[in-house]
């Protein structure tokens, strides 16, 4: 097995951990207010990250701290607003709002990074896009998610995009950039430097959120001790925050932002099927419709593009580069 197909599985695998957890964070969210619990996940997933990856430590360098920072800050950004919104929409609807980043990691990188895309994956892209819409927009009176968490987001028949769309719109902005940032400083830094300094750095800004939302009355501290709070806590900070990311950051050195992105669009798709399993939250026709489009267009991008995405990747380097 070369190292682009491992690259690919291993990408896989992290979305298939990352889908799972938005019905995990959806129910810990009754437990805990957004912030604490995301400064909760991130606090336990740097001390596990930094058993790690301790050897990386005696030769961080100043430029891999800098850019583990500048990765991180999209990173607590992406979360921070996926989080608030996941309050306000199903598990489904987050998830696939979320993979809208395939869309938007290769518009980012032609209209600020002067990259020439695939023409695949753009056709890939837009199939996704096309995807999104009808999922995210339900046509009034059809079929809008059928799910008992229907009150709790707000979202019915028609309604469109509610706040918490909205809201997990701007994290998939956040997440599309944080992307093409890992794979830009994977070409020359450390893995295990650049995977806890990121994740560092998403725990110290959520811990400095915490007296400030306090102060100004927006979030109230808010940790119980149920144990589906703690097992979530368990869950995304360990398997989708320490691991997942550290097998990412590895991943990126052998393939494309835009081929992340690709795959990344599985996402979603296995938030849908767990939030079924789980929730027995359901998609309507329109939606369903809306979610093999997005599978066509990854199926396209997988088919059609690997070879000439490959190019675009950096090529190994070394854990001490």
């Amino acid at each position: 097995m070369n190292q682009r197909l491992k690259a690919d599985l291993s990408l896989a695998f992290c979305s298939l951990l990352w889908g799972a957890t938005f019905v995990v964070v959806k129910g810990a969210l009754t437990h805990a207010s957004p912030f604490s619990f995301m400064a909760a996940r991130f606090a336990l997933a740097t001390l596990v990250m930094a058993a790690i990856h301790w050897k990386a430590f005696p030769s961080l360098k100043t430029a891999e701290v800098w850019a583990g920072v500048k990765i991180g800050v999209f990173m607590f950004g992406g979360y921070a607003f996926q989080t608030l919104g996941l309050v306000l929409t199903t598990p489904s609807k987050s998830g696939f709002i979320t993979g809208s980043s395939v869309v938007l990691v290769p518009v980012l990188m032609a209209l600020f990074g002067r990259r020439k895309v695939n023409p695949w994956i753009w056709v890939g892209a837009i199939g996704a896009a096309a995807g999104l819409y009808f999922i995210t927009v339900p046509k009034a009176g059809n079929d809008a998610l059928h799910s008992g968490l229907n009150a709790a987001s707000n979202v019915g028949p028609g309604s469109g995009l509610n706040r918490g769309d909205l809201l997990t719109l701007v994290a998939a902005v956040l997440f599309a950039v944080h992307i093409i940032l890992v794979g830009r400083y994977t070409k020359n830094h450390s893995v295990g430097a650049l995977s806890f300094v990121q994740v560092a750095m998403t725990a110290l800004l959520n811990l400095a959120m915490l007296p400030i939302l306090a102060a100004t009355g927006w979030e109230r501290f808010h940790l119980d001790s149920s144990r589906e709070l703690l097992l979530a806590i368990l869950i995304t900070a360990v398997f989708a925050t320490a691991v997942a990311f550290s097998v990412q950051v590895w991943a990126q050195k052998y393939t494309s932002p835009s081929h992340t992105a690709i795959l990344f669009s599985l996402e979603p798709v296995f938030a849908a099927l767990t939030s079924f399993i789980v929730l027995h939250e359901r998609l309507g026709a329109r939606s369903f419709l809306g979610a093999c489009l997005v599978m066509l267009g990854i199926v396209v991008a997988e088919l059609k593009g690997p070879s000439q995405a490959a190019a675009d990747s950096p090529g190994p380097v070394t854990e001490s580069a």
